[in-house]
């Protein structure tokens, strides 16, 4: 591992390390091996290596560090030949965090690269080393960083000024690429432009994305474009980036003054649906577009209905999920954060696994999550953690219940998806030490946690649950509530994990600690009336999906549970934790039509609201944009943020009807249950699972309902049926009962007859009454 010695530290120009070497000639089965600290990007003979960015990623560096190895016998020639890579400050030492303690120099304080070339395998000592040979300079990249963006000056030509030193490093952390690379996506057009009255532009690509602003431009050497990234329009419709907070998210480009010259940033990325481009000098902007980039480059997953907002949502979800699916699954692409928390992709791991290939994604961003995880067993709440090197910035920047989670719950999904059995075994351990801290918040099966933040145990509870009129609140869940129902969550599914890999002392002990926890949690949360102690949308939603209300009081508790919705008039009170549970949960309880009102309905707050709103992403807050246009706080305010969009889950599993199977998975079993909501018909999905193509089309005319499904060869389906469906013919047998088993691969049809249920006004029992 080399450093350039032409480095001057975080936030000052980029550098590069070089040498000339001489070959006979190439055989054309080179390989680079290579990787970096910070970002790199490799040249041969002045022709780029691949086509990756971004590289070598981000992991925890100080543990993990990814190389990549690429084939470069084209670029190679027989006799002298010169490598040359670019080094910049990227996650390791530019800007991460945010408020008053911005953390630098997070993983390290010099940016170094370490690279061999080899002949073809085999063919014995490496063709070319980096060693103390090489040489460094700057580089035209003036500045860059995640947060702040990148300054270029293109008159400036990389010159070797100085030497390069060897650095002490343990090459036992680096591992292989482990994920996708980042990549280009197709760049989006112009929508719209307009002149904001100070001499600038402001271009509309007419989609949230994350990535970077592509611009070609002719002029004087010496003039200035200048590049400044929004999502939304303020209320008067300006540009507006306030919400970006500390993160500059800027590009500057200086003109070489050779003729056309083409520009997009080398070492960052940005979220952004807007660019307002400021030209100083005599220059002339020819042509711009935005890329995207991300970790997800091909869709997985398809749903369309009958109704166009929802069509749009699933799109804002695909969007959010390219945008912060960029080596890590991050929680925005935008402002002075762009951080793995562990809450968002807990509660979206299912639907990420629809609608793109994400195994070793998540496979790769788990090991990252297992060593951030600390020795009490506590989950840091994002992952790569910046704050594992600093805790005096961040003290206890770990160890909430359902966001901790994502340790268990992430793998269970890429078992289910991609029959990833080896990923639970190398996890498990960690999910047993994660069960464990959250037991020991309290010292028993009811977790009540600190209220302060950075105190151990402290949770988030159900974070961004929406408040309602400040004059009268609404009631949300307790964090002790919360907490003790995923510990019941986290213990049950780390038990079935274990007996799946026949750790059986594991297995019994926490299965033994759930059942202590489903005791605990009825007589501490669940009133012999069967009101739940905070009578919110969350509890009962959680409750009843997990089965933790007792036979007798269900019939009382869904009372109940319906009465929190019409306080809230048919919207949503449910936050982080809670908004995935809630469609299942009435679903499960036989409220389809409640489900159905909640989902469509297009107010404030509400999934179709922010599409009636113009969102081509998902938001952070329901309310992100007020009904008149006016802007929330912008303090915490993304408009790219993919939690919310776990809905899509529900209308793959739900509405579509398809999920794997847990007894059979990676779809070699695929249960077929479809929750008709006649309002969506007709209804088109399709997912290219590990098992090959599944797809349903389904239309409801009158009560007759045509459910057309498609099963994959080398796969089987089982069908469940609701018994509110009538007169069932599967392929033009008539079913007996609520289902078939074993149907065979190829395409089949079911008919039956189902009547829409009339929603009826429910009202809960007296607070007095009592059931047997």
């Amino acid at each position: 591992m080399i450093r350039p010695l032409s480095d001057r530290g975080v936030g000052t120009p980029a550098s590069f390390v070089a040498r000339s070497f001489v070959l006979p000639a190439p055989r054309g089965t080179e390989m680079l091996h290579i990787s970096a600290l910070g970002l790199y990007r490799a040249f041969i003979n002045g022709r780029r290596v691949g086509n990756d960015l971004l590289t070598p990623g981000w992991t925890a560096y100080d543990r993990r560090l990814s190389y990549q190895t690429y084939p470069v016998g084209d670029l190679l020639r027989e006799g002298e030949n010169r490598i040359e890579i670019w080094l910049a400050d990227g996650w390791l030492r530019s800007q991460m965090m945010w408020g008053r303690h911005p953390i630098f120099n997070t993983w390290g304080e010099h940016i170094a690269a370490i690279a061999e070339l080899h002949g073809a395998p085999g063919a014995g000592a490496p063709l070319l080393v980096t060693d103390a040979s090489w040489e460094s300079g700057e580089l035209p990249v003036r500045k860059s960083g995640i947060y702040f963006g990148e300054i270029y000056d293109a008159r400036i030509v990389p010159e070797a000024s100085a030497g390069t030193a060897v650095m002490d490093f343990d090459r036992s952390i680096l591992v292989p690429h482990e994920t996708t690379p980042v990549r280009e996506l197709e760049p989006l057009p112009v929508t719209r432009s307009w002149s904001d009255g100070e001499g600038r532009t402001v271009y509309d690509f007419g989609q949230n994305a994350g990535g970077n602003v592509a611009i070609t431009v002719r002029g004087a050497a010496g003039a200035r474009i200048v590049v400044e990234h929004g999502e939304v329009l303020d209320q008067e419709g300006q540009f507006y980036n306030g919400n970006y907070r500390t993160a500059a998210a800027r590009v500057e480009y200086v003109l070489a003054g050779s003729g056309e010259e083409h520009y997009r940033p080398v070492f960052t990325f940005q979220g952004y649906r807007y660019a307002r481009v400021t030209i100083e000098g005599g220059a002339e902007l020819l042509d711009i577009v935005s890329v995207p980039v991300s970790s997800v480059t091909q869709v997985k997953g398809r749903f369309t209905s009958g109704n166009g907002l929802v069509d749009r949502l699933v799109l804002n979800t695909l969007w959010s999920q390219r945008a912060n699916f960029i080596e890590v699954p991050t929680d925005c692409p935008q402002r002075d954060e762009r951080l793995g928390w562990t809450g968002d992709a807990q509660v979206f791991a299912g639907t990420a696994c629809y609608l793109a290939d994400v195994q070793g994604f998540f496979r790769k961003w788990l090991r990252d999550l297992a060593v951030d995880q600390r020795e009490d067993g506590a989950v840091p709440h994002v992952s790569p953690d910046p704050t594992r090197l600093a805790p005096q910035d961040y003290p206890g920047f770990y160890g909430s219940t359902g966001w901790g989670d994502a340790i268990y719950a992430v793998p269970w999904q890429l078992y289910l998806h991609y029959g990833d059995r080896d990923i639970l075994r190398e996890l498990l351990p960690a999910m047993v030490k994660w069960v464990d801290f959250v037991w020991s918040i309290s010292d028993g099966p009811v977790v009540s946690p600190p209220r302060a933040w950075g105190a151990r145990g402290f949770s988030f509870g159900d974070w961004l649950q929406p408040g309602g009129p400040s004059a009268k609140p609404l009631p949300t869940i307790g964090d002790d509530a919360a907490a003790t129902i995923y510990l019941f969550i986290a213990a049950s599914q780390v038990a079935a994990i274990a007996r799946l890999l026949g750790e059986h002392e594991a297995e019994t002990r926490l299965a033994a600690m759930a059942e202590q926890v489903r005791t605990a949690f009825q007589h501490e949360f669940v009133t012999p009336s069967g009101r739940l102690a905070y009578d919110d949308q969350t509890s009962y939603a959680l409750a009843f999906l997990h089965d933790l209300i007792p036979q007798d009081r269900r019939e009382a508790a869904k009372a109940y549970f319906l009465n929190a919705i019409a306080r809230t008039d048919g919207r949503i009170g449910t936050g982080f934790i809670g908004t995935p549970a809630l469609l299942p949960a009435l679903v499960k309880i036989g409220e389809w039509g409640v489900a159905a009102e909640m989902f469509l309905q297009e107010e404030v707050p509400g999934w179709l609201y922010q599409v009636k709103m113009g969102a081509t992403t998902i938001w952070e807050r329901w309310d992100a944009i007020q009904p008149d246009g006016s802007i929330y706080n912008p303090q915490m305010n993304s408009y790219n943020h993919y939690a919310y969009g776990a809905v899509c889950q529900f209308l793959f599993e739900g509405v579509a009807g398809f999920r794997p199977d847990a007894d059979d998975p990676g779809f070699g079993t695929i249960v077929f249950e479809p929750v008709i909501i006649p309002e969506l018909s007709p209804v088109s999905a399709d997912h290219d699972s590990a098992r090959g193509r599944i797809a349903v089309n389904w239309s409801v005319e009158g009560e007759a309902v045509r459910y057309e499904f498609e099963i994959p060869q080398g796969a089987r389906g089982r069908l469940v049926l609701s018994p509110a469906y009538r007169n069932a013919v599967l392929d033009g047998t008539t079913l007996a009962g609520t289902g078939a088993e074993a149907i065979g691969p190829g395409r089949h049809v079911l008919r039956f007859d189902y009547s829409a249920p009339v929603r009826e006004e429910k009202r809960g029992p007296s607070i007095n009454a009592r059931t047997p």
